[in-house]
């Protein structure tokens, strides 16, 4: 069932985004022997048993599950988890698998999205085999790489002119006017459930860390940790969650004190009012969290350590590094902490930025 994490009141499992109250939505469900619940496969499908969808209606390109590289960062072992090697090249398939699987089950075949790009570009690309037509609004400083991609995939593209709340707002807009579905991943309760699986995929491949690290602006990867690892808790598999962390931009803060300077490189979670705010705080407080906020500069320092490191990735994904060496040096994390950084975008798809 669905669950507004305002008001408490339950909904059956439709594609809905809110509740009646404005409130957010959770899918809740008692999940019980986690190992004993995993289906043989070395895809997402292998946690089909803890997703919200009936498995017969699955879209390609399937999610993997990516690598994790451990290597020594200064005093602390960081997990390098590598989403940028996701079939759209974002960490945000695993969750537009699950919500594309859920149209296909209720017959949806045209919907609404405001993304940034990698949004945009993944629901493209699962909703494509599926059939389904996505109009995308974006900014018109969105990434011309980003957009050349989106017109290959076959979605229709609406500019507007004016910031990423902005797009959002006229987004909806539409999506009422024309009567058609919209589908964003900022509200979307079933996007978290295939989050989520970032979690259950680090447990299996190098147990609990003491820290978990999102770059945090809609907040659909740091609600998705917090969620799965806390399913996994509620199973009996683990004894607490790791540290959440939240690194956000400067300048564009939500959870964090808000800054006078921006960070324009970290443009992916440039989301200064996500509608999932109350979640994220819970989650802060739940898991004893912290957050972060990193500069422009301190961006652009992680982003060439990482791809002189061989990580191919795009800036906002840099952040997570940042805001770790951040902590690191204030002695907020303890020398010999095991710490998961999810890298969450591909470098190859802005290539004129690199």
């Amino acid at each position: 069932m669905l669950r507004c994490s305002r008001c408490g009141r339950t909904y059956p499992e439709t594609f809905r985004l809110k509740c009646d109250c404005g409130g957010t939505l959770l899918v809740e469900k008692k999940h019980v022997d986690f190992f004993g619940s995993l289906m043989p496969y070395f895809d997402a499908r292998r946690y089909i048993n803890f997703l919200p969808v009936s498995g017969h209606l699955l879209p390609p390109p399937v999610p993997a599950i990516t690598p994790t590289v451990e290597l020594q960062v200064g005093p602390v072992t960081a997990l390098f988890k590598l989403d940028y090697l996701q079939p759209s090249g974002s960490f945000k398939d695993r969750g537009t698998w699950v919500t594309v699987a859920k149209l296909m089950e209720e017959g949806i075949s045209e919907v609404v999205i405001d993304s940034s790009g990698n949004a945009a570009l993944s629901l493209a690309l699962h909703s494509l085999p599926a059939g389904i037509k996505v109009h995308t609004f974006v900014s018109y400083e969105a990434m011309p790489s980003k957009i050349s991609l989106l017109q290959r995939l076959g979605a229709v593209i609406h500019f507007v002119d004016g910031n990423r709340m902005k797009v959002y707002e006229e987004a909806v807009e539409f999506a009422e006017r024309e009567g058609i579905t919209y589908v964003s991943h900022w509200l979307n309760p079933y996007f978290i459930e295939g989050t989520k699986l970032i979690a259950y995929e680090s447990y299996e491949q190098v147990g609990v860390p003491d820290y978990a690290f999102a770059p945090t602006g809609s907040g659909t990867l740091f609600i998705g940790l917090w969620k799965g690892f806390r399913e996994l808790r509620e199973m009996g598999e683990i004894n607490e969650v790791p540290r959440l962390v939240a690194v956000q931009a400067e300048g564009y803060e939500s959870l964090c004190e808000r800054s006078l300077m921006k960070n324009r490189l970290a443009d992916g979670i440039a989301i200064p009012e996500p509608p999932r705010k109350e979640d994220m705080l819970r989650a802060l407080d739940e898991s004893n969290g912290l957050c972060v906020s990193v500069s422009e500069a301190e961006t652009r320092e992680a982003f060439d350590w990482l791809v002189n490191a061989g990580f191919l990735v795009e800036p906002t994904s840099a952040v997570v590094l940042a805001g770790m060496w951040k902590l690191v040096d204030s002695g907020e994390i303890p020398a010999g902490s095991k710490v998961l950084l999810p890298l969450t975008g591909s470098g190859l798809k802005l290539t004129e930025r690199i």
